[in-house]
């Protein structure tokens, strides 16, 4: 008889929120051993963004959260708020604030259960925490090809669109239903101009590291200068 499969314990780590304009940025760390991981792919897990956006595309990725969240040995997250995010982008640091919570993230785990593997997502920007970790691996779009990955990356994404969807209803009844979901898009431009022509200003979560440019007749140059090379990369 063949040995049995080793049912080894694999920690993911993804993120949900780093390129959009509005709102926080959300870290995930999600163990799943082989049997966990095995039924969650069979249960239809997959990289988050494979969903779609909308309204029936979140509720699959909270069906599939939920689901995580019986079947993984440990799950933890963190919300990185706008402030944080301007504050290290324009100091040139948003891998550094990446790779610091990926630290944090990891020893949370590594205090509760015992990981055979650690997979970040990002090959370059989390290569160097090999160097500090046992067993540790980056790989770019690793969410497509490790459940563990996948699952960070629709816990991350679950928490994040939460988060926004609470921003959004706050602005509703000043501008209006709000699409777009705080990302560099054309709907979420469109709001952030008329609340900055009705207000004069942009919303209190607005990323301003970014840049805003479709605003700039109202309000003049609102970004926040520092180094951007690291924004999207």
């Amino acid at each position: 008889m063949a040995a049995p499969f080793p049912n080894r314990t694999t920690l993911g780590i993804d993120e949900a929120g780093r390129g959009p304009s509005v709102g926080p940025m959300v870290m995930a760390a999600v163990a799943l051993d082989s049997r966990a991981a095995a039924a969650l792919t069979r249960a239809g897990l997959g990289d988050s963004k494979s969903y779609g956006a909308g309204e029936e595309a979140h509720a699959i990725r909270s069906d599939l959260a939920k689901l995580i969240r019986t079947r993984a040995k440990f799950v933890v997250s963190v919300e990185i708020e706008h402030t944080e995010i301007d504050e290290r982008v324009c100091r040139g640091e948003l891998n550094v604030l990446e790779r610091e919570h990926a630290v944090r993230l990891i020893e949370q785990a590594q205090r509760n259960v015992a990981l055979d593997r650690i997979i970040a997502d990002g090959k370059r920007m989390f290569l160097q925490l090999a160097q500090r970790f046992d067993r540790f691996e980056s790989h770019d779009k690793a969410e497509e090809k490790h459940a563990s990955v996948a699952a960070a990356s629709v816990i991350a994404k679950v928490i994040r669109d939460e988060r926004f969807h609470a921003i959004a209803k706050r602005y509703e009844r000043h501008v209006g239903p709000i699409t777009g979901g705080g990302y560099s898009n054309a709907g979420t431009r469109r709001w952030l101009r008329a609340y900055a022509e009705q207000f004069g200003k942009l919303p209190d979560e607005t990323r301003l590291s970014w840049p805003h440019t479709y605003v700039i007749d109202l309000l003049g140059d609102v970004q926040r200068k520092g180094p951007q090379q690291e924004l999207f990369s």
